[in-house]
């Protein structure tokens, strides 16, 4: 049984904020099974994003898993704005958690999946 999202949330942005990294909850989705995206601020005008994996990806009943958009590179905050705004028209449901990190860092290590 996988954590509800919620509960998924609020741990994950109280580990980056005990290793001084501030994270912010944008959008408050589904208690229990919304979707989570995260968005790294890099605060120069550019943002890295992380969506959920396909569930074929991952072990999705158990476990959660993200991918990398754009190959992990930073993208000009108004394009990740505009995808950020598409899905969440598509879903409604949907989380999303910005942090705040000049070089990148987003917590997710062991959490990602290759396409």
């Amino acid at each position: 049984m996988r954590l509800k999202s919620e509960i998924w949330v609020k741990a994950y942005v109280r580990r980056l904020a005990g290793g001084g990294r501030h994270a912010y909850i944008v959008r408050h989705g589904d208690d229990d099974a919304g979707a989570i995206y995260i968005r790294v601020n890099c605060l120069d005008g550019t943002s890295l994003l992380f969506g959920p994996a396909p569930a074929s990806l991952s072990s999705a009943e158990t476990d959660r898993r993200w991918i990398a958009f754009s190959k992990g590179a930073a993208r000009p905050d108004p394009e990740v704005d505009a995808l950020l705004e598409r899905e969440a028209r598509t879903d409604p449901d949907l989380w999303i958690v910005e942090v705040e990190a000049r070089d990148g860092a987003h917590g997710l290590e062991g959490w990602l999946t290759e396409l």
